[in-house]
């Protein structure tokens, strides 16, 4: 007998598993594998028996298993492939797991986290700096300030968003420390405990770990290349009864799309049919050429707009905003209360001033450039193989051909000094991983580091062959 048929023998004995226990059923399996996984009972490159078996086995739903092995597969125990099912996956190598920032050790090439890919934010910040105690707001910054922000740095906000195409008033605007914490005070005065939220299938990491947090339930809702599907939202709608919709829609996290004028409008529809409240994170939109209608523009009444100047000038800056739909605003801004009382007035000063002065049009602008020519390197040296990314975007995503999955291959890039995100850390429904990693060209210090990465991802990409010996 093997060893996982040993364990299944325990779990259906009613060992591991206890249908009167106030803990969910999914939980506890999870729980129970993942104990096995690191006791070594069950051992990487072990392949686990498809769904509907393991539920047969078990005498479960198949939902259950389902959400058991997407708690595995975000704990990164387990990695899924289509026609290749389930196996238990290889230890993580510490440095190429997530992280906040990104790592400066000598000799390795960090494109795991976005940062800036100039240096204008600094250079333009030491020159405003020594002017700012000569603004007529500098007096205010010792004072407590409206939990929404100050009332002309939510006009600066709102001048900005109208500038990328945002129609914003700025007693919707709130100012929050960047996107995630707006998309948490969102969350946590919208939702409760239990609610479902729907999202891409392989989506931005922050919301995941969010939910989690917040004991939502998230579930992933297919998508083509154009992005989310709108059929499959309706579906998923008719089927989970969502309280809430999480959408990219520009320059997707991880896979970079952006959401076309017609897929957009197919998505609200469904969003307005079905009564859905929206989150648009925009974080990204300012960095493309032609930007499409935010889904705000479609669907004032029902979205909640976020939006950021980390990722188009500086996540240091640790500024975002919030639109939302007045009857909401006092609402978030309640939240924001509770949790901090009131964001920053000298951050909110600083943006401040780079809006007015131009300043923030300027260094977005030279970001753009900037990023031109890196995504230019990116598709010169992965020409042949299947990626997707955007002419202006911080990050691109390479769909690794046979055999890798995006686990192995990260590990072994990783031992060649370049750090990456594997496609697993993105996805909400492990039967349907994507073998992928997601490679933030802007992370890079300079152009010939960038050259330096590509040149290594490359090489391995395209020799996987030489690696079939291995448990990839």
């Amino acid at each position: 007998m093997s060893q996982f048929e040993q364990l299944l023998g325990e779990l259906k004995a009613n060992a591991g598993l206890h249908r009167d226990s106030a803990e969910t059923l999914y939980a506890q399996l999870a729980d129970a594998l993942s104990e096995a996984i690191r006791s070594g009972k069950l051992k990487p490159g072990d392949r686990l028996p498809p769904h509907r078996e393991f539920a047969s086995a078990l005498e479960l739903n198949i939902t259950t298993i389902t959400k058991a092995m997407a708690v595995l597969q975000q704990k990164g125990l387990v990695e899924s492939r289509p026609g290749r099912g389930t196996q238990v996956a290889q230890p993580r190598h510490p440095a190429a797991q997530f992280q906040s920032a990104p790592s400066n050790d000598p000799g390795t090439v960090d494109l795991s986290v976005n940062r800036p890919a100039t240096d204008g934010f600094n250079r333009v910040l030491a020159q405003l700096l020594p002017r700012l105690s000569s603004d007529s707001r500098f007096v205010d910054m010792k004072d407590y300030h409206p939990s929404e922000g100050p009332l002309w740095a939510r006009e600066a906000a709102a001048q900005w968003l109208r500038h990328t195409g945002v129609q914003a008033e700025a007693r919707q605007v709130l100012i929050v420390e960047g996107a995630q914490h707006g998309i948490a005070s969102t969350l946590r005065s919208l939702t409760s405990s239990g609610d479902v939220i729907l999202a891409d299938s392989v989506t931005y990491q922050g919301i995941n770990a969010l939910c989690r947090s917040l004991g939502l339930i998230l579930v992933g809702v297919d998508s083509d290349a154009r992005g989310m599907c709108p059929d499959a939202l309706r579906e998923a709608c008719t089927e989970h009864q969502p309280r809430l919709l999480f959408l990219v829609p520009s320059i997707h996290n991880p896979t970079a799309i952006t959401l076309d004028t017609e897929r957009r409008e197919e998505l609200a529809a469904v969003i307005r049919e079905t009564n859905l409240l929206v989150i648009e994170d925009d974080v990204y939109r300012p960095l493309l050429d032609q930007s499409p209608p935010p889904i705000a523009s479609m669907l004032p009444e029902r979205t909640i707009y976020v939006s950021a100047l980390s990722k188009c000038i500086a996540p240091g800056l640790r500024m975002g905003f919030v639109v939302a739909p007045l009857a909401l605003v006092q609402d978030i801004a309640a939240m924001q209360r509770i949790d901090c009382w009131s964001t920053s007035p000298f951050t909110a000063l600083i943006a401040t001033r780079l809006i007015e002065d131009g300043h923030a049009e300027q260094l977005v602008a030279e970001q753009r450039e900037e990023l031109r020519s890196r995504q230019a390197l990116l598709a010169a040296h992965l020409e042949g193989l299947e990626f997707q990314h955007s002419a202006t975007g911080t990050h691109a995503w390479l769909i690794l051909p046979e055999p890798w999955t995006g686990s192995r291959f990260a590990r072994l890039c990783q031992d060649r000094g370049v750090v990456l995100l594997a496609g697993g850390a993105f996805t909400l429904r492990p039967e349907l991983s994507p073998q992928a990693v997601r490679i933030n060209i802007s992370a890079a210090l300079s152009r010939e580091q960038l050259v330096k990465a590509l040149k290594e991802i490359s090489q391995l990409a395209r020799q996987g062959h030489l690696y079939m010996h291995n448990r990839i």
